[in-house]
């Protein structure tokens, strides 16, 4: 079976190539959408895995790709393989994420084994929820759309007052939105913690999911 990771982080994408390399696969590997894109017209993947950040904000995703992928082979398999439980906390609502895409959550994967059934059912059975169900609900938090959206900013190194600009809100209503995050962090009124450092290494490690309502 050949199969095409794409990852920006070259450490990420040699260990995961390699394990994949020793179970049998024909691998390639890409670091951009677009390096991607040439991959897929010229080594005709069955699979194609990818994380969904694969650069700075504004350039191309794994959901892009995969969206690109689904309109012109919709019979290659697709998994993404991404830090986040939740793809609008890497993408936002308007992630583009067609469906019936495999999530896997890496802090989930214990073993290069079960990315290698993963890959070989994912032509032949349902996808994965998107919603990272392998770990139970209590070992993360759960915070409002709203609140994704701003921790997607503060991982991405904006202030309080780039993010009030951003979201078109005033800087006082950025302050409030931010500190109700940390609220539901539960790192509010820890003198001894910076909370932004503290919530922008759970939103890294996957440990922050979404709910659909409330802001």
């Amino acid at each position: 079976m050949r199969v095409l990771f794409v990852e920006d982080d070259p450490f990420t994408r040699s260990i995961i190539s390699d394990g994949l390399m020793e179970a049998g696969f024909t691998m390639l590997t890409a670091q951009t959408v677009s390096d991607a894109l040439e991959a897929v017209a010229s080594f005709d993947p069955h699979v194609v895995v990818t994380d969904l950040d694969l650069g700075p904000v504004g350039t191309p995703s794994g959901a892009d790709l995969l969206a690109r992928v689904a309109e012109q082979r919709p019979w290659v398999g697709a998994i993404v393989l991404s830090i986040h439980r939740d793809v609008r906390l890497a993408l936002g609502d308007d992630h583009g994420l067609p469906a019936g895409v495999r999530h896997i959550v890496k802090s989930d994967v214990q073993s290069i084994e079960e990315l290698v059934d993963a890959i070989r059912n994912c032509l032949e059975s349902e996808p994965i929820s998107r919603e990272g169900q392998n770990r139970p609900e209590a070992e993360y938090r759960i915070v409002s759309k709203s609140q994704a959206a701003v921790l997607r900013l503060m991982a991405e190194g904006l202030s309080n007052e780039a993010i009030a600009r951003h979201r078109g809100i005033s800087l006082r209503s950025a302050e409030s939105l931010i500190q109700r995050t940390f609220q539901s962090l539960g790192l509010a009124d820890q003198p001894d913690m910076n909370p932004r450092v503290v919530a922008v290494r759970m939103w890294q490690a996957g440990l922050i999911g979404t709910k659909d309502t409330g802001r």
